[in-house]
């Protein structure tokens, strides 16, 4: 898979501008806010719907404009897609597929499989359970739009049942309505937690063999889920913290409060690993998510590199480098690194300065 063209109009700081990327490396450099990363952050919305950043979407739209414009075209093994996104202030924003409109996200879930690496992914590691979940969630909507349908019921069902909590502090006889409630968050919840067991387990085979070979055989990591329901069914927790759900006036069970833990040599990395291991741990993990993608789909996924090379150190940029050979990476850097000399040309060179992209 790879973009064979991007046009984009009104985003963020970026000049309206057309260009034709290679289906290799394209390396965009230049001094730092100058629009590097938010041209991977367009990229990153058509894949997924959703700002790369997280903010509002009315943010990505050029200060002083009424309107943004992305448009893609992806082409792949057996065909070729067109991704249109619309964002408009005070509207709610508008992407098409092949110029029909995208009702649900899962919709678009699948035209674009792409996997960002940048200097945030320590957040992946030190930040709390709920960012873990995101990188888990991200990438089996990505996949699966049946995991990508249950998550959204199993959340609408959860937001039901809290709902019905807080209403029981006042009325406990509707405490005989709960069942309703918590026999689809069963249903759905064990479907969820089961995708993502099978999704870590192969995640962890693949990662300690690429962690293995960034440290030289040095250190071992292990991956390993920790659903919240772990030693006994949804079910019987549920049933177990039903006073405490009905104090607290929410579910404190369920795969909304699962969590993965990076171990390295045996010990918590969040906890006891350096930044260095730490960092390690973040880009085994992406890598192992490329392999993933590429399992599961018969499809290699867009690479997005936000600034990452400056990040790691001569034998693990080049490591990177030969991982994703063969690949179409976007990579973003203020200088170029020894690491990519050998793999520019003219075509494949883009300079970027004031939102201005083009070559040097």
């Amino acid at each position: 898979m790879y973009i064979k063209e991007v046009s984009l109009q009104g985003f963020r700081n970026l000049e309206p501008l057309h260009i034709a990327p290679t289906a290799g490396m394209n390396l965009f450099y230049g001094d730092n806010a100058q629009g590097k990363t938010n041209f991977l952050e367009s990229l990153y919305f058509c894949a997924l719907g959703r700002s790369l950043r997280g903010r509002s979407e009315q943010q990505l739209i050029a200060f002083g404009k009424e309107e943004s414009h992305i448009r893609l075209e992806v082409m792949r093994k057996n065909r070729g897609d067109r991704i249109d996104v619309h964002l408009k202030r005070d509207e709610k924003k508008g992407i098409a597929v092949n110029g029909i409109p995208v009702k649900k996200m899962g919709e678009l879930f699948g035209t674009l499989y792409a996997v960002i690496f940048s200097p945030e992914d320590l957040s992946l590691i030190k930040d709390g359970p709920a960012e873990r979940r995101r990188f888990l969630d991200m990438e089996l909507s990505q996949i699966s739009n049946v995991y990508f349908y249950d998550l959204q019921q199993y959340y609408r069902v959860l937001k039901q049942r809290n709902n019905l909590l807080k209403e029981i502090k006042v009325k406990p006889a509707l405490a005989d309505t709960l069942f309703v409630w918590d026999e689809q968050l069963i249903e759905r919840g064990e479907r969820i937690m089961a995708v993502r067991a099978k999704f870590l387990a192969r995640l962890d085979e693949i990662a300690a063999q690429r962690h293995e070979i960034l440290t030289g055989g040095k250190d071992c990591l292990k991956t390993e889920y920790k659903p919240n329901c772990e030693g006994g069914s949804l079910r019987e927790k549920l049933e177990r913290s039903l006073d405490r759900d009905i104090y607290t006036g929410s579910t404190n069970a369920g795969p909304h409060k699962d969590d993965i833990l990076f171990l390295v040599n045996g010990k918590d990395v969040k906890q006891f690993g350096s930044q260095g291991q730490q960092r390690t741990t973040a880009l085994s993990a992406r890598l192992a998510e490329i392999e993933l993608i590429r399992e599961e789909t018969g499809e290699s996924p867009v690479l997005l590199l936000d600034d990452v090379l400056s990040e790691l150190d001569g034998k693990r940029q080049k490591y990177l480098m030969e991982s994703i050979e063969g690949l179409q990476a976007f990579l973003t850097c203020t200088g170029i690194e020894d690491a990519v000399r050998s793999y520019l040309s003219r075509e494949n060179l883009f300079y970027v300065k004031n939102g201005k992209i083009g070559k040097k």
